[in-house]
Parts: C-alpha cells; structure tokens; sequence
C-alpha cells in the first residue's frame, strides 16, 4: 500500500484466531489489504482456515493456516514457532475465537442457579482462558520487537449483562478487564491492546436462505432492539479491528469498543 494509507500495518505479521469464518474470516481478509508481512489463520477446522489462508494467497499477501483450539496453550506456543519459521514473527494479535470453541455452538441455558457447573468450562477455556494463552505465547515477540497490537473481541452479553448467558458473559467480562491489565504492562513497550465489544451477527446462512430469514417476524422483533435495524456483519467488525491494529490507533490502548448497531451506548 501507499505512504498514504492510515491503515498501513507497516509489514507486521498477524495472527487472527477464530478466522476459519464469520468476523475472523472478514478479519483477516482486511488486514491482509494492508500492507502485513502475512497472516496466520487459526481455527479449530483445519479445512476451514486453509480455505480462508488461500483466498488471501490469492491476492498476493503470504498466510498460512494454524489450526488449533486456543485452550491448548501448547498449541498455542507450537503454532508460534511455526509462524516465526513460515512467515516470520507474528506481532499483532486479534482473538476472535469465541462462543464454545470446539465444544459446540453458543445456546441459552437455564437460569444460572440451575445450571450444571460442568457447563461453564467450555465458555472460560475459549472465551477467557484464550485470550490469555494466546498473550502470554504472543506478547513476549511483541516485548522484544518493541512493538504490537492486541485486539480481543469480547461481547454486550458482559459489558451489559444477557439473562441466561451468566458464564459466556462472565468470561467475556473478564477477557476485557484482562485486556486492559495488560494494555497497563506492556504499553512502555508501544504495545496496544483493545477489546471490540459485539453484539449479534447475522446468522451464518447461505444468501438466500439468510434473506428469507431476516424477513421473518422473529428477526424483524429481535433487530427492533437496534439503533441500526439489521444484525452486524462480518465486515463492520473487520473495519474497527483493522483501525486498532493499524499505526492510525497507535495512542489508543486499554479501551472497549462497542461495535454493536446502538443495542446499547457508552460513554
């Protein structure tokens, strides 16, 4: 890219994880418009993040696919080592993995009182216990480049609360204030690290199959509690994680962003 490019990456390497699809797909698919060393792909679908590291090969930029679960900190640190040796040191890191991991879907539960505990460890293992292997592994090459961006997207369900969703949204909860703890540690070392708070994506559906949906009395009360009438993309999530991970964010740190069509306001 040109000189002129607010968003320019200035040759770092990214690893996005969570990218195999949805708003990790869009994620990585932007950065790779400018100018990064190259792209790691993560996600727990082997196939699914080659399909995604080849669409970006295709436009020119190097990337590769790291299939692995973000609750595996050995994985996490093997994957490291592979990237260093393919594309070089990783220095920007966006968690996108979220929901269950590869447990199953996000679904609402029962009132918290009469849940199983069993049930919560899925959500902290990839929500919470995620973001923080994926720092401690990739931080340290941040440290000695004196240089990084993280970039964790966390969720409405903690920032404001969502019934019956008690232990997805405390474990997102925590992923930001963790994020903010170490936008505090790391900052002399011109490391950024923010958090982008969602609320909810449209559907993972076929085109069609997505517009019959969104015309249904079901979708239509759902979008009524949005500013902005319609679920989120892909790509609105993209454009504020490329923004934080760009030189144009470089004095913006230990901050939230609500990436959410209005379904709730901050100050």
């Amino acid at each position: 890219m040109s000189e002129q490019d607010l968003l320019d990456m200035e040759g770092q390497v990214a690893i996005v994880t969570g990218a195999g699809q949805g708003a990790g797909r869009a994620i990585a698919r932007e950065l790779a418009r400018h100018n990064v060393g190259g792209v790691a792909v993560n996600d727990y679908v082997a196939e699914r993040a080659e399909a995604v590291a080849g669409e970006i090969r295709a436009t020119g930029v190097p990337a590769m696919a790291v299939p692995f679960d973000v609750g595996d900190i050995a994985a996490v640190r093997a994957a490291n080592q592979a990237i260093k040796d393919t594309l070089g040191t990783p220095t920007i890191l966006v968690n996108n993995a979220g929901n269950a991991g590869p447990v199953d879907d996000i679904g609402f539960s029962a009132m918290f009182w009469e849940e199983d505990p069993s049930a919560w460890d899925k959500y902290f293992r990839t929500n919470m216990f995620g973001v923080m292997n994926c720092c401690h592994t990739f931080i340290p090459n941040m440290v000695e480049a004196r240089r990084g961006r993280v970039v964790a997207i966390v969720s409405d369900a903690g920032r404001v609360g969502e019934a019956r969703l008690a232990a997805y949204a405390t474990a997102k909860a925590g992923a930001a204030g963790f994020v903010r703890a170490i936008a505090k540690e790391s900052g002399r070392w011109n490391i950024t690290c923010n958090a982008i708070s969602l609320s909810t994506l449209e559907p993972p559906m076929p085109p069609e199959q997505l517009a019959e949906y969104v015309q249904t009395e079901r979708a239509k009360a759902y979008v009524s509690r949005y500013v902005i009438r319609r679920y989120g993309k892909p790509e609105d999530v993209a454009g504020m994680a490329t923004f934080l991970c760009s030189k144009a964010a470089a004095w913006i740190t230990g901050q939230t962003y609500p990436v959410n069509g209005g379904y709730s306001f901050a100050i």
